[in-house]
């Protein structure tokens, strides 16, 4: 179950299957394994074994274990006790020693074998990758994995003893265990390379106790809100355990002991430490909250009266600590995603093209203010972007260019519907003929809002209002002008007197100008009564707004 191991080997895998062997199929099952080990990270919950540590003393071991000290991994959900029977097994004649303190030389220069073994616990230390706050799930794994540190405590009493209050002269002993290798390795145990012993006071052994106890609660309150179907009992151990006076007593102890005149005169050093516990002292009832909230949603009717007891402790705990150390919050979970928002998504919107503006709700995300910068937008719903050239600009600014582009298309509309007017009056009244004095020429001005037209098609166009005006007419048959369709947005304009490659109408010989190359097999000689042979052969593509 050492998910963590096995996905950094399968990395290393994925490398040579992509880059050197390029064997995707084996790529691709091992990336669907991978995806699995991180499923199993987060949602299966793994046992934690115990570490032990092992001194052998006296000259009866041999040569590679005498007068040293090792620490042992146990194997899941293994006892003290049964691990010191299996140890014992192997060394039926020695003597299990009764004491925790190091031996003295009288032991370890002895004929005999003794053996000392208590439970040490493992100090945490996260890689380096881990630079934010993350999910206890992920964590739990380094708790009892890749550690090298282990410690002991031993509870030490100096002065004079205090029946009332034991919490005011207990001191803590603590001694460091550093091993030659991390732990599980090659081997389940290893010899400790080096010791050192540290002396904890009572007050900061308050500050610790009381920083384990909120970590405790928290972290319960995360695995039960990511996990609805888990047991309820061990949270209502620890929430009545806490809650209650007269189980444990509470923090009412370190009042006591720490929060009087006398100490505060006798330890003037002692005051930021002071305030360090009663800030944990305060933190503590939001989490306390949280956890009373979900017990009360999954408690059973036969636990209902131990759950309304456990509610009124805690509504004059709550009044308490509030009265004295002030009010402390949490912030929703809704905040708390906000801004663990997904890289991918962030990335999406932070980093366009050139052209590309940024939406709203990026804009808003990556502000500082967790609060949504648009009215009905709460940072997860993501807007359209805006149009070009127009997302730096305010609302009234919006509304103005709109008015004004509405404006200039009504005045577009009119000026071409008047050209369309003056054209189709011009063409009516004016008989196409060969005495006509003056060709009558259509010019085409094309909008800029539209794609230019192909010149195949400006050709033909050309040629066929040519073909009306300059081609010979056959004796007894009466051409009639071919209906006019408007065109959207083209503007249409007779001009008499216009200058056609430098030359003015008066230039312009009788001849009509050479016809253009074919397009098709028709006679451009014969004029054919056929609508549908005036156009080319083949018709251009419509064009596409």
């Amino acid at each position: 179950q050492m998910w963590e191991e096995a996905i950094a080997l399968g990395k290393e895998l994925a490398e040579q299957y992509e880059n050197e062997m390029f064997d995707y199929e084996q790529l691709s099952e091992l990336l669907r394994k991978q995806a699995q080990f991180y499923e199993n990270i987060v949602k299966v919950i793994r046992p934690k074994p115990d570490y032990f540590a092992v001194g052998y003393y006296g000259q009866g071991f041999p040569t590679f274990i005498r007068n040293k000290v090792f620490i042992y991994r146990g194997k899941e959900y293994e006892r003290r006790e049964d691990f010191e029977a299996r140890l014992l097994t192997q060394f039926p004649n020695a003597e299990k020693m009764k004491t925790t303190s190091p031996p003295g030389d009288d032991i370890k220069t002895s004929s005999g074998q003794y053996i000392q073994c208590f439970t040490v616990k493992p100090k945490l230390d996260l890689p380096s990758k881990f630079h934010r706050p993350v999910s206890e799930q992920i964590v739990s794994f380094y708790r009892v994995n890749e550690v090298q540190r282990f410690e002991y405590s031993r509870p030490v009493r100096k002065g004079e003893k205090n029946p009332d209050n034991e919490f005011a002269n207990m001191w803590i002993e603590r001694t460091i265990y550093v091993t030659a290798y991390k732990l599980p390795g090659i081997l389940r145990w290893f010899e400790v390379k080096s010791v050192f012993m540290v002396e904890i006071s009572p007050l900061e052994n308050a500050i610790e106790t009381m920083q384990l106890t909120n970590d405790k609660i928290n972290n319960m309150v995360q695995q039960h809100l990511s996990d609805p179907n888990l047991p309820i009992n061990p949270l209502s151990m620890l929430l009545n355990g806490i809650v209650d006076p007269a189980v444990m007593g509470g923090f009412a102890n370190y009042e006591k002991a720490f929060f009087t005149e006398k100490y505060m005169h006798e330890h003037p050093e002692d005051h930021d430490k002071i305030e360090k516990l009663k800030d944990l002292i305060a933190w503590q009832i939001p989490f306390l909250a949280e956890g009373i909230r979900i017990h009360g949603e999954k408690v059973t009717e036969a636990l209902r009266p131990f759950h309304e007891r456990m509610e009124a402790c805690f509504r004059q705990l709550k009044d308490k600590v509030e009265k004295q150390y002030g009010v402390r919050a949490i912030l929703p979970a809704l905040e708390e995603r906000r801004g663990s928002r997904p890289r991918s998504m962030v990335r999406s919107f932070t980093m366009p093209s050139a052209s590309r503006p940024l939406s709203v709700a990026s804009v808003s995300s990556l502000s500082s203010d967790s609060t949504p910068s648009r009215p009905g937008s709460d940072g997860f719903v993501l807007e359209p972007l805006l149009p070009k050239k127009m997302h730096s600009r305010s609302q009234d600014k919006l509304d103005k260019d709109d008015l004004d582009k509405d404006k200039k298309e009504k005045k577009k509309e009119k000026r071409n519907s008047k050209h369309q007017e003056i054209f189709d009056k011009e063409f009516k009244s004016t008989d196409i003929s060969l005495q006509q004095a003056e060709a009558v020429i259509l010019s085409e001005t094309i909008s800029p809002l539209r794609p230019q037209r192909p010149k195949s098609q400006v050709l033909s166009a050309m040629s066929s209002e040519r073909r009306f005006s300059a081609s010979p007419v056959p004796p007894g048959s009466q051409l009639s002008p071919p209906p006019v369709t408007p065109r959207t947005k083209l503007a249409f304009s007779i001009q008499p007197n216009l200058e056609l490659n430098g030359m003015s109408s008066s230039d312009i010989p009788d001849v009509p100008p050479p016809l253009p190359l074919k397009g098709s097999t028709a006679d451009y000689g014969n004029l054919l009564e056929s609508q549908d042979l005036l156009s080319p052969t083949t018709s251009p593509p419509a064009h596409q707004r």
